[in-house]
């Protein structure tokens, strides 16, 4: 079964001759069925994966005549899996700036790895999509407000990737998202030039998915970690990098009452996080349904906000006595404020924030209204 990609569209509007699009996801969302759907009726392209050494050879010459041999009179170059391609940028640039009539679509799971190869290189010869495992916007298509509803157990546990969404049972989950952590993160980060202490990034992923909607301290983690904070920070950049964990910053217009040096971190998907942890747990059972929910929350609103295009900056608020709300939003000159809560209840804006930003409008997202705020 096919689920519909809400960047198939985008793709379609924004792939053009002198134009590199890049499209950066996490391994296994769907990057290769999107290329696959958008060539549906395409043709006279040249589908190649950057992981195939004689593409790699090809790819990363950096001469035109060697180019112009393997990619020939195609006028479509879609190149799955680009970072793995030595010189990508260059060669691209040299595609570009040569093939006039040359479109070419090239997707990395890394954007580590790819944005250092394509970053200058490509400077005003490229478009830039980021995928998402699947979002609720794409689900809604075949799923009614029921179904969706008595689907969310499931969504807080396992995630979105597409072939858990899929998948026949929750065992069957489960251990598809075991694999894709203990096979593919751990290889993927492996690869990152100068990380040789892979259980170390574990060990901090797990540390981190116990901390979310807390405030992180690279001090202690690094003490807890026995390793550097220099080290630490490397680390949780790599995996921001490798679309496994989202930094939020404190939102402050008044510093001496507002915490701003610290950070949040939440995971692009519950079911890595789950898998971290190694906890499937019904919700029932669980101490921290809150913390998945607001890591849900956070994610599927990023990708509304990627999606339909909503350009927010996005922060948490808290001061230093201890008043905070979870999601703040600026952006157009209006300042949202939203609460995350897993059970209905009354919750009232703390009164500094009241006091410091009376324009602020302030929302509470519960299961009751949270189909509104992420689709």
């Amino acid at each position: 079964m096919y689920i519909h990609q809400y960047l198939l569209e985008e793709l379609d509007n924004v792939a053009r001759p002198g134009k590199v699009t890049i499209i950066y996801g996490p391994r296994r969302i769907g990057k290769t069925t999107l290329l696959q759907k958008y060539l549906t009726d395409k043709q006279n392209f040249l589908l190649v994966n950057g992981e195939d050494r004689f593409v790699q050879a090809e790819l990363s010459s950096q001469s035109i005549q060697q180019l112009k041999l393997y990619i020939g009179t195609h006028t479509l170059l879609v190149i799955d899996e680009a970072q793995k391609i030595d010189n990508i940028g260059l060669n691209l640039k040299l595609c570009v700036d040569n093939f006039k009539d040359l479109t070419i679509i090239a997707t990395g799971s890394s954007s580590f790895d790819l944005n250092k190869h394509v970053g200058e290189p490509l400077t005003g010869r490229k478009n830039v999509l980021k995928m998402f495992p699947l979002s609720q916007i794409e689900l809604s298509v075949i799923e009614d407000i029921a179904t969706t509803k008595a689907n969310l157990e499931s969504r807080l546990l396992y995630g979105s990737y597409p072939e858990v969404v899929l998948a026949p049972s929750n065992e069957y989950r489960r251990e598809y998202l075991l694999d894709l952590v203990n096979s593919y993160l751990c290889k993927d980060l492996l690869e990152v030039e100068g990380i040789k202490k892979s259980r170390k990034i574990i060990d901090l992923l797990q540390l981190i998915a116990l901390q979310i909607g807390k405030e992180v301290s690279e001090n202690e983690l690094a003490t807890q970690l026995g390793i550097n904070k220099k080290t630490v920070a490397k680390y949780l950049d790599i995996l921001e990098q490798s679309f496994v964990l989202i930094r939020l910053n404190g939102f402050s217009r008044n510093l001496r009452k507002e915490v701003t040096k610290s950070a949040m971190y939440y995971f692009y998907d519950t079911g890595v996080r789950n898998a971290i942890i190694n906890n499937f747990n019904s919700l029932q059972t669980r101490l921290d349904v809150g913390d998945l929910w607001e890591n849900y929350l956070v994610i599927e609103r990023l990708k509304k906000q990627s999606y339909k295009k909503l350009f927010k900056h996005n922060y948490f608020w808290r001061t230093y006595d201890k008043q905070e709300i979870d999601w703040i939003e600026d952006g157009d000159g209006v300042l949202e404020a939203y609460e995350f809560k897993w059970r209905r209840q009354k919750v009232k804006p703390p009164g500094a924030w009241l006091e410091a930003y009376p324009e602020a409008k302030f929302s509470l997202i519960n299961q009751e209204n949270y189909l509104e705020f992420i689709t």
